[in-house]
């Protein structure tokens, strides 16, 4: 198999639209720690790492219709730059949402009698402990230990997919278990201690 010698980003990204697979390869190598270096200034490592990630796969599959303007390192660096303001401002948006509905639900706790409280406390935990097995460990590692996607996708064995996709069954078989009793138990599964 014969080995190509790249020396600069053009030739590189030349070879990368004809399909070369090499090319590629040696497009990561090159640029993937520098992205992974300049993402983590914006955002967590890992968010990085899949940000920058997903900016190659994308880099892979819209090589045909990608016009560079500047620069190779260019073009990939604004793609990261891109990407890490927009999960910025997505979790910007979910923190403010989580916010406004936290205290709207705070409003209507204070005005609950604690035996009510007890109660759905127990009723809570009785949902959770009645969810599919591998729903029930996804949902309490995110909810309750606080891991990430990443992370409980590791331990699994699974991919974060399939942990996201846990953990909204877990939340929709909640909602509907207690759907008598929200919002107040939204509120109470987010405060809930689980030890």
């Amino acid at each position: 198999m014969k080995q190509t010698l790249y020396t600069d980003d053009l030739s590189l990204f030349r070879a990368l639209q004809d399909g070369d697979q090499g090319a590629f390869d040696a497009l990561f190598r090159r640029y993937y720690p520098l992205l992974c270096t300049y993402g983590n200034y914006l955002v967590a490592q890992e968010d990085a790492e899949e940000i920058v990630s997903d900016v190659f796969l994308w880099l892979w599959e819209n090589k045909d219709f990608i016009c560079l303007e500047r620069s190779l390192r260019h073009y990939l660096l604004r793609a990261v730059h891109h990407r890490c303001l927009n999960l910025l401002a997505k979790n910007e948006a979910k923190l403010r949402t989580d916010t406004a509905y936290y205290l709207r639900t705070l409003e209507a706790v204070q005005d609950t009698d604690p035996i009510q409280l007890y109660d759905l406390s127990r009723r809570i935990r009785e949902a959770i402990d009645e969810l599919p097995a591998p729903l029930r460990e996804a949902f309490v590692m995110h909810r309750f230990k606080h891991f990430s996607h990443r992370e409980i996708a590791d331990r699994l064995g699974v991919s974060p997919q399939t942990v996201n996709y846990r953990i909204g069954q877990a939340v929709r078989m909640l909602r509907l278990r207690l759907r008598d009793y929200l919002p107040i138990s939204l509120l109470s599964i987010l405060l809930m201690d689980m030890s």
